[in-house]
C-alpha cells in the first residue's frame, strides 16, 4: 500500500512516501520557512523523484495535533486537498505516537514532549522493551514541573523527544534522562506513516472530510480573547 504522510506540527516540515513500511522517499525541511511556503514544494518534489503518481497513493496521513496550531491546521488542510474527491483513505495520527515511534528501538520509557509554551507541554508517556511500545497515558498538557514530578518516580530509563526536548531537559531537576541522537528528536513522516498503517489494520479510517486538526487547549488568540472578556 503507497502511503503519502505529512508532519507540520512544529517547526519540522516532514513529508514521506512509503510502500507500507518500506520507505520510499522522505524530504524533512529545517529551514525556519513557514509550511505554507514549503509544503507543497516538498511534497512535489517526493512524488517527482520517486516517480509517483497521486492516484498512486492509496493512503493519505498527517500528524493532526496536538502542536503548533498553524502548523496543525496547514498539514491536515493540505492531505485534506490532496485526498479530496480521489475517495482514497485517510488516517489521523497523534503527533506524540509518531514522536513514540522516532524511539521504538530504544528500552524504558519514551516521554515526547511538544513545547506549549508558558511552560508547559503536550505529552503523552509510552513504555517499549524495544521491539514493541504500550501507550501508558492520554495525551495532555502539563506543565514541565508536573512532568518532572511524575517520570522522577520511575524506575526506568527515560527518553525524551520532540520540539519541547530542550526546555525540558533544561526545566527538570529531579528526572535523569538517556541521550537521543537529534535526528530521533524531531518530527518524522515516516514515524506518522507507520503508525498510520497500524491504524489502518485496525479499521481507524476517516475521509477527507473527517480528518480534522486536535487540540489539546484554546489557541493563543482565543485564550487572549476568553481573558479580555472574562471567561477564564
Amino acid at each position: 500500500m503507497k502511503i503519502l504522510s505529512l508532519d507540520t506540527t512544529a517547526d519540522v516540515c516532514s513529508a514521506t512516501i512509503c510502500d507500507d513500511t518500506r520507505l520510499i522517499a522522505e524530504m524533512t525541511v529545517n529551514t525556519g520557512n513557514t509550511h505554507s511556503q514549503t509544503l507543497l514544494p516538498v511534497v512535489e518534489q517526493i512524488l517527482k523523484i520517486s516517480e509517483t503518481e497521486l492516484d498512486e497513493i492509496e493512503l493519505f496521513a498527517c500528524s493532526t495535533g496536538p502542536g503548533s496550531f498553524t502548523g496543525v491546521r496547514i498539514g491536515v488542510a493540505t492531505i485534506k486537498g490532496l485526498a479530496y474527491g480521489k475517495n482514497k483513505t485517510c488516517v489521523s495520527v497523534s503527533t506524540l505516537d509518531a514522536l513514540a515511534y522516532n524511539l521504538k528501538g530504544y528500552s524504558g520509557v519514551l516521554c515526547p514532549v511538544m513545547n506549549a509554551r508558558r511552560n508547559q507541554v503536550y505529552n503523552a508517556l509510552f513504555e517499549s522493551d524495544g521491539l514493541n511500545i504500550k501507550r501508558l497515558c492520554s495525551d495532555r498538557a502539563l506543565s514541565i514541573d508536573d512532568l518532572d514530578e511524575e517520570l522522577s518516580d520511575l524506575d526506568k530509563p527515560i527518553f525524551l523527544c520532540g520540539d519541547g526536548y530542550s526546555i525540558t531537559e533544561k526545566g527538570f531537576k529531579k528526572t535523569k534522562i538517556g541521550v537521543v541522537p537529534e535526528r530521533s528528536r524531531l518530527q518524522s513522516a515516516y514515524s506518522v506513516a507507520c503508525c498510520a498503517l497500524e491504524k489502518y489494520k485496525l479499521g481507524e479510517v476517516l475521509t477527507d472530510a473527517q480528518i480534522v486538526p486536535i487540540y489539546l487547549r484554546p489557541s493563543q488568540a482565543e485564550r487572549e480573547r476568553n481573558e479580555r472578556l472574562g471567561l477564564n
